[in-house]
């Protein structure tokens, strides 16, 4: 079975790059002018495809996978200049952030008092028309924005994790909740008011990228935050103890990333709890994703067949042990409502049989990554001789190093696969040599995060997994981004039938 769709059954290529890496004034790229220069460039570089990380708000140590909202987009990317622009939020001077990163202890704080003012601008002088647009915004939006902008004030006035609020607050009894909203509906128009400029943003930026031939692949992170809108508010369909607590949380048992393995901390889903409901909380999530973009990378695959369950009280993700996930049930409820849905398989890591038979019934492709590909012979599944017409193919990921950083520090059995398979020009641009063998090969879809296309060594890696601190911080500059990219690309992708155009 192929639900591939048509983007994904045809030759194409695209860049990997996260909305927070783009250039721009105000400490970190947004949905503003930075973003729709990035698809102009796109387009003159023959791309068809935009992979973003999640569009969510970031968690702790920065990262989007860690979010308080698997609905609500990232107040840290709303457009500030669009907001002056309206006549909401006085003309800023610029602060004279870091260009080269994300700082984000100073990013967050002077976007948010920015919002914050915008908020009070428009309560004071908005037109009755945009009143209603956010009125109507609120109204479709009300089976996830209501409970995101009630846990937004709540930890704004109590803080994490939600099951220490008080027990009233914590268990979502009816009274305490209604105080709150009376008391402080202000505070509660600002965080939806900050939802509704993301949306009317995102939706105008996705329109521009449609105009000029560019498809948005999104990302939807397999598990949620237990510190989060979705488990306070749907807490039955987790595993909670008692105190509200997960007992179990979520991993990856070692790997090639660590050797203890990865503990995410994220609680695990009630599966059963979740079937019994439908899967609604998923149908809507998906369906709400699939408002903001045309693909979908759905993460850690392998966890609806089945996860690896980390008891709470360990450090680190060693002890835990696998445990069976909703499996194909899971996929046919999705189908039955939502239809026949664009999906990448993220299936990296152990991937058993039961995986591969579970990706395939579902008729999804998968993602091979070339980095991966040396230094264990001719049949390793990841070389380009060896890929499937149905794949999506990667030279790394968000979580690689920079193809630059990783030829630095490659073994010697690597890097003399990789001269014999590329040839000698892998010593000066392994960038390039890379990018063009996955071009060649018989993969539809062909992925490559911008620092690739830059040939940025590892200072600019995206994220390290495992490390707590100092990833998802990477921005460039378009002084780094000369002509010689997009012609090279563009070239590249006319000649391997990729072209967009």
């Amino acid at each position: 079975m192929n639900h591939a769709p048509p983007i994904l059954q045809r030759r194409t290529s695209g860049v990997l790059l996260h909305i927070t890496s783009l250039p721009g004034p105000h400490g970190s790229g947004d949905l503003g002018p930075g973003a729709r220069h990035f698809v102009d460039w796109l387009a003159a570089a023959g791309q068809t495809l935009w992979q973003i990380l999640p569009l969510s708000p970031a968690g702790p140590g920065n990262s989007p996978y860690q979010s308080v909202s698997a609905f609500a987009g990232s107040p840290l990317m709303v457009d500030l200049d669009d907001l002056v622009q309206q006549g909401w939020l006085p003309w800023m001077a610029r602060k004279g952030f870091d260009e080269n990163r994300c700082d984000f202890a100073r990013v967050a704080p002077h976007r948010m008092a920015c919002l914050r003012k915008a908020w009070d601008g428009f309560s004071q002088r908005a037109s009755d028309a945009c009143r209603g647009e956010l009125a109507a915004f609120c109204e479709q939006h009300a089976h996830w924005l209501d409970d995101y902008a009630l846990f937004m004030v709540l930890d704004e006035r109590h803080g994490g994790p939600w099951s220490l609020w008080p027990t009233a607050l914590a268990r979502r009894e009816s009274a305490a909740l209604d105080t709150v909203r009376e008391q402080s509906a202000h505070a509660l128009g600002f965080w939806r008011f900050v939802q509704w400029r993301f949306w009317v943003q995102w939706q105008r930026l996705r329109g521009y990228a449609s105009q000029r031939g560019i498809a948005i692949v999104g990302d939807a992170p397999i598990f949620v935050a237990h510190h989060s809108a979705d488990v306070w508010s749907h807490a039955g369909e987790f595993l909670l103890d008692e105190q509200m607590e997960p007992y179990v949380v979520a991993g990856v048992p070692p790997d090639y990333f660590s050797p203890t393995g990865q503990r995410w901390g994220n609680p695990l889903y009630n599966w059963e709890a979740m079937a019994h409901r439908g899967y609604r909380w998923w149908k809507d999530r998906l369906a709400h994703l699939f408002q903001q973009v045309d693909v979908v990378r759905l993460d850690h695959f392998r966890g609806f067949e089945a996860h690896w369950e980390i008891p709470a009280s360990e450090p680190t993700a060693v002890a835990g042990q696998w445990r069976p996930g909703p499996g194909r049930a899971f996929f046919e409820a999705i189908e039955a409502e939502l239809g026949q849905l664009p999906i990448i398989a993220e299936d990296l890591g152990l991937i058993t049989p039961e995986v591969t038979a579970l990706r395939e019934a579902c008729g999804y492709p998968g993602m091979r990554i070339l980095q991966f590909a040396f230094g264990s012979g001719p049949a390793n599944p990841y070389l380009p001789h060896n890929l499937e017409r149905q794949c999506v193919a990667y030279t790394g990921t968000h979580d690689n190093e920079t193809t630059v950083g990783w030829w630095a520090s490659a073994m010697a059995g690597e890097k003399a696969d990789a001269r014999a398979y590329l040839g000698r020009c892998v010593d000066t641009e392994p960038h390039w040599a890379l990018i063009n063998a996955l071009s060649m090969s018989v993969a539809n879809t062909l992925v490559m995060p911008f620092q690739d296309v830059l040939g940025l060594d590892t200072r600019h890696r995206m994220n390290t997994p495992g490390l707590a601190t100092g990833c998802w911080e990477w921005r460039f500059e378009w002084t780094q981004v000369n002509h010689e990219p997009a012609e090279r690309l563009a070239a590249m992708t006319r000649a391997h039938g990729r072209w967009s155009s």
